[in-house]
């Protein structure tokens, strides 16, 4: 049998996904929560510019209450 070759091209992020892990991390440094269901949440798709994310975060600022589940689901985009 033939082993099958992979072809491995490589992928850059977007100035947007830049921006979008960003704007994650903020948002998880600001409140102390994990990064990791943001990250995880991500829908990535290949432009011309490198990958985009489709789905960015969203970071709150005037307000001081508590992260939910229902907040941590709406910015991971579940």
């Amino acid at each position: 049998m033939k082993p099958t070759k992979i072809n491995l091209e490589t992928m850059k992020l977007s100035n947007q996904a830049l921006g979008a892990i960003m704007m994650a991390l903020q948002e998880s440094l600001l409140n102390q929560m994990d990064i990791v269901p943001i990250l995880k949440g991500f829908e990535l798709q290949l432009g011309t510019d490198g990958l985009t994310v489709m789905n960015p975060p969203t970071v709150r600022f005037s307000t001081n209450s508590e992260i939910t589940n229902d907040d941590l689901e709406v910015m991971a985009g579940s």
